[in-house]
């Protein structure tokens, strides 16, 4: 059976895989609004996902109208759908034990 990604696994960060997954990019604003996140722990979740080589991120401009956006690299498409995969033969497992096994 292949392991989890503990880096994918955490929920923040398994909830912001699937959001970038779904997308070419994503704003920094969007992800903090639709997950209600601080800025401070989606920054932290973001870096360990950008240390892992799942995430790219991308700055523009300086100040308040600055915009920070996000893409999953293929690397982190790769190991999120082997997450997946993983997670659903976990999900799926054997047979349930008969009654008369346990």
């Amino acid at each position: 059976m292949t392991e989890l990604d503990p880096v994918i696994h955490a929920p923040k960060r398994l909830r912001i895989m699937a959001m970038l997954s779904a997308a070419e990019q994503v704003e920094f604003a969007y992800l903090r609004d639709r997950l209600g996140l601080t800025p401070p722990d989606l920054s932290k979740q973001m870096k360990s996902l950008q240390d892992a080589g799942y995430v790219r991120v991308r700055k523009s401009g300086r100040g308040p109208g600055s915009t920070t956006r996000y893409r999953m690299s293929r690397t982190g498409r790769q190991a999120y759908e082997t997450y997946r995969e993983a997670l659903a033969e976990v999900l799926d497992g054997p047979d349930p034990v008969p009654p008369d096994r346990r």
